[in-house]
């Protein structure tokens, strides 16, 4: 959307360039790849898709055309967006171009913005900030920098009620917050596990998304906390994490709970601890679990992975931030124990059924896609869930990264389904 003179000079400029380009290398054609196209398109309604203008009955939707597929044809990014996305096409050699000539071919295919429109904001929001990298702080700074930013974000849904309270861990005592639906009891229990490279975070560092997914799944959250690295190192956060399920299941139907019916989740390092966590409770003959939620799990130890080389840099959780992480955590000749990397576990079969999150953007992509796998292999009721355009911590910013919504959705319907089978 935009004055209509200002775009038609872009355009004349930026086609006249081309064209002076062209006859300065010889060629004589350019076509768009259909992957570029098609890229295009998905960004110009990943645009329009966190704002109300696709709900109009438009010609801007193609609504004018009986018949007319509908997509959302102008580009709502701004005139500003769109020229810097024009010229880093030029900047990276006619990304997602075909040039061609006498006796040469140039093709240059890819798409320009694949990072979900919403997320970029994010990120260019984080970029203009000048932070130092998280790996680069003291843990206590780490500590205090997150708890800063925590206070900045929306505070998610209304659910019908929050208590903090404590549980008997491994060792002592754990903190949790507890989040009950509005809707009448009793409820289905999710066993809710932070984020936080096992180093930052507490039973409340989720908060906006543990109440989204009380909403959402219409189940009783229990955001339990655990002993964090370094102070306390492998293997105390998934003991705490075994220890804290056990006395939820033991005291279901006093948390406004149905015994028998609970589920774990987590989030990165939360995750790793609900894998975790589900394998200590099938070797130990119970509690039963009915699910597992993993988002964006850690699994694995190995570095060596695509996604850690493809995404080391520019999405908030960076390969250097997960190295810091697993050095507060583990030793090197632990991380490859099961309890530390679940994918490693010699048995994988008769876990819960589970649902793997995984983004795009983020350093862990592979490792959760690949424990997805492994636990299909191993006969396990498994589904992966791809979240295109994404990065790392943006399925938790509720209210603030809209794109995240539909993800968020499955998530709840997910747990919905693991509790009716």
């Amino acid at each position: 959307m935009s004055n209509m003179m200002v775009s038609i000079e872009q355009h004349v400029e930026w086609i006249c360039d081309c064209l002076e380009y062209q006859r300065r290398d010889g060629l004589e054609l350019i076509e768009p790849t259909e992957s570029a196209e098609a890229g295009w398109v998905q960004h110009v309604n990943d645009y329009a898709d966190i704002t109300l203008f696709p709900l109009a009955n438009s010609w801007y939707m193609g609504a004018n055309v009986p018949g007319k597929p509908r997509l959302f044809l102008p580009y709502i990014g701004g005139v500003d967006v769109y020229r810097a996305i024009c010229d880093e096409v030029v900047s990276r050699d006619y990304l997602g171009f075909t040039l061609a000539g006498p006796g040469k071919t140039r093709l240059n295919d890819g798409i320009i913005r694949p990072v979900q429109p919403d997320v970029t904001l994010v990120l260019q929001a984080i970029e203009s900030l000048g932070l130092p990298p998280i790996e680069e702080m003291s843990v206590e700074d780490a500590r205090a920098f997150t708890d800063t930013m925590a206070t900045e974000r929306p505070p998610g849904p209304e659910v019908g009620d929050i208590f903090d309270g404590v549980l008997p861990g491994a060792v002592g005592d754990l903190a949790y917050r507890l989040y009950r639906p509005a809707s009448p009891g009793p409820h289905s229990i999710v066993a809710y596990f932070h984020g936080g490279g096992w180093v930052l975070g507490g039973s409340d560092s989720d908060d906006p998304f543990c109440r989204d997914l009380c909403v959402q799944s219409n189940a009783i959250i229990i955001s339990v906390d655990y002993r964090h690295a370094p102070e306390a190192r492998f293997p105390a956060a998934p003991d705490d994490g075994f220890a804290a399920v056990q006395w939820i299941a033991e005291n279901a139907r006093k948390l406004g709970g149905v015994p028998g019916q609970l589920a774990v989740a987590g989030w990165s390092a939360g995750a790793n601890i609900a894998a975790v966590v589900c394998q200590m409770a099938r070797d130990a003959g119970g509690p039963e679990i009915t699910g597992q939620m993993l988002v964006a799990p850690v699994v694995d130890c190995d570095f060596s992975r695509h996604s850690y080389v493809e995404n080391a840099n520019g999405f908030v959780l960076t390969t250097g931030l997960m190295q810091w992480f697993w050095d507060h955590y583990a030793d090197p000749a632990d991380r490859q124990d099961p309890k530390a990397s679940p994918l490693r576990a010699n048995d994988l079969s008769n876990l819960p059924p589970a649902l793997v999150v995984t983004c795009e953007f983020d350093p862990l992509r592979d490792e959760g896609v690949t424990y997805a796998e492994a636990l299909a292999k191993a006969g396990v009721q498994v589904r992966h869930l791809p979240c295109r355009g994404q990065i790392h911590t943006s399925l938790m910013a509720v209210d603030m990264v809209v794109s995240g919504a539909g993800a968020r959705a499955e998530m709840g319907a997910a747990f919905r389904q693991f509790f009716d089978a």
